[in-house]
C-alpha cells in the first residue's frame, strides 16, 4: 500500500485529537500562498503549547507506526504555528537524519529527542525537549527567524538551525520527508500548497522513465541547475504537465571559441557548451520545465500548447554531453535563469511524479 493509502485509515482519529486540542480547526493554516514553498513569505510562531493526547498511526513505506506519529506530530505542530508547509518538510527531513524520526532519550553528549537538540546550547530542558511538540515548537522557532529560509536549499536551511558538522548528511530525506508530509497532510486536511510545489497545478508525469544520474547543484557541479536523467538515444521525452511551449532552439557552441558547433551531430563534455536541442515549456503558476541534448529537431513549436505526457522529442547528446541522456530543469517564478532553477527531485516528489534514483 502507498504511504497515502496506509495512513488514511486514521483520519477521524486525526481529526478527533486536532479538534480537541483546540489546533488545527480555530487558526489559519500557512501554506496557502500557491508559491510558499519557493517565495518566503512571513511566519510567526506561537507560544508553546502542551502536547495533545497520543495518536495511533499505520506503518507507511519504510516507516513503522512510532516513526510516523512523530512525524505527524511535526506536521500539525507547524501547521497550528501557521508555518509554510515547506518548512514541514524541512523539519521532518531533519529528524529524519537527527533520530529516524525516533525521540530519542539521548545522544551526542547531551542530544535528546527528535532533533537531537542540547539543553546545553538553550535549547530547553532536558524533559521539555524529549516532548516531540515542544521540539517541534523550538525547531520551527528558530527556522522562521532564519531570513529568506524558504528560498533556500534545504540543506542550507536545515544548517542554519542546527549547526551540524555533517550539513550536506540532510539532502539525502528531501524526497522521503516530501512524500511523508504530504501523505500525512491530506489524511489531516493539511493544505499541500507549497511542500516543494512552488504553486504546481494539474496532472503531472515522469518525462523519462529513467534512473537520476548526476543531481542538482551537487559538490562537484554546483552550476549543475538540473538533473540527468539517464535514458538511452531515442527515448521518448514526454511534457512533464500541460503548458505552453516557450523556446525551441538549438543550444551548442565552441567553449573555446563560441563559434556554433551545430546540433546535428553529437557534443563533447570538453569541447562544447550548451543545451543541444532543447525545449522550454510554461506552465501554470510561474513553472518552467526545461529538456535539453534532444537528438534532432524537437516535435513542438513555439507557442504550442502541450498536454502532461504528449511528446516534445527524444532523448539525444547534442549540446554540453558525454552521453545520450535528459537533463532536465525546473524553473519557479516563469525565471528560465538559473536564480529561477529549483531541485527536480523533491519537485517531481510532491507532484506524485518521482523521478527514479539509483538502486
Amino acid at each position: 500500500m502507498t504511504p497515502r493509502a496506509l495512513v488514511a485509515l486514521t483520519v477521524a482519529l486525526v481529526a478527533v485529537v486536532i479538534v480537541c486540542a483546540g489546533g488545527l480547526g480555530a487558526i489559519v493554516l500557512g501554506g496557502g500562498n500557491a508559491a510558499a514553498g519557493c517565495i518566503p513569505t512571513p511566519a510567526s510562531p506561537a507560544a508553546p503549547s502542551a502536547s495533545g493526547p497520543p495518536m495511533v498511526w499505520p506503518a507507511a513505506g519504510d516507516w513503522d507506526g512510532d516513526q510516523v506519529g512523530n512525524a505527524a506530530t511535526i506536521v500539525t505542530t507547524g501547521a497550528r504555528l501557521a508555518v509554510p508547509a515547506r518548512g514541514w518538510v524541512i523539519a521532518v527531513a531533519t529528524a529524519m537524519q537527527e533520530s529516524t524520526l525516533r525521540n530519542l532519550a539521548g545522544g551526542d553528549r547531551d542530544s535528546v529527542g527528535l532533533f537531537q537538540q542540547r539543553p546545553s546550547q538553550g535549547w530547553g530542558t532536558l524533559a521539555r525537549l524529549q516532548d516531540p511538540v515542544y521540539a517541534s515548537e523550538k525547531f520551527f522557532g528558530k527556522l522562521v527567524a532564519v531570513s529568506g529560509w524558504q528560498a533556500m536549499p534545504l540543506t542550507e536551511a536545515v544548517q542554519a538551525v542546527q549547526v551540524s558538522a555533517y550539513p550536506d548528511a540532510y539532502a539525502k530525506w528531501e524526497g522521503p520527508a516530501t512524500r511523508l508530509v504530504t501523505a500525512i497532510a491530506d489524511t489531516a486536511g493539511l493544505p499541500t500548497d507549497g511542500l516543494a510545489g512552488c504553486g504546481a497545478t494539474g496532472a503531472w508525469t515522469q518525462p523519462v522513465l529513467a534512473p537520476v544520474g548526476s543531481g542538482f547543484r551537487s559538490a562537484d557541479r554546483p552550476g549543475h541547475d538540473g538533473v540527468d536523467l539517464s535514458a538511452p538515444r531515442g527515448t521518448i521525452i514526454r511534457a512533464a504537465s500541460a503548458g505552453t511551449v516557450r523556446t525551441v532552439r538549438c543550444d551548442a557552441v565552441h567553449a573555446a571559441t563560441g563559434a556554433a558547433w551545430g546540433c546535428d551531430r553529437d557534443g563533447d563534455p570538453v569541447l562544447t557548451r550548451g543545451c543541444g536541442w532543447y525545449v522550454d515549456i510554461d506552465h501554470p503558476g510561474g513553472l518552467l520545465t526545461r529538456y535539453c541534448h534532444m537528438d534532432r529537431p524537437p516535435m513542438v513549436t513555439v507557442g504550442q500548447p502541450v498536454a502532461a505526457g504528449q511528446p516534445i522529442g527524444v532523448v539525444g547528446s547534442t549540446g554540453h554531453s558525454s552521453g545520450p541522456h535528459l537533463h532536465y530543469e525546473v524553473h519557479h517564478r516563469a525565471d528560465a535563469s538559473p536564480n529561477g532553477a529549483i531541485d527536480p527531485v523533491p519537485f517531481m516528489a510532491a507532484q506524485n511524479a518521482p523521478l527514479r534514483t539509483r538502486p
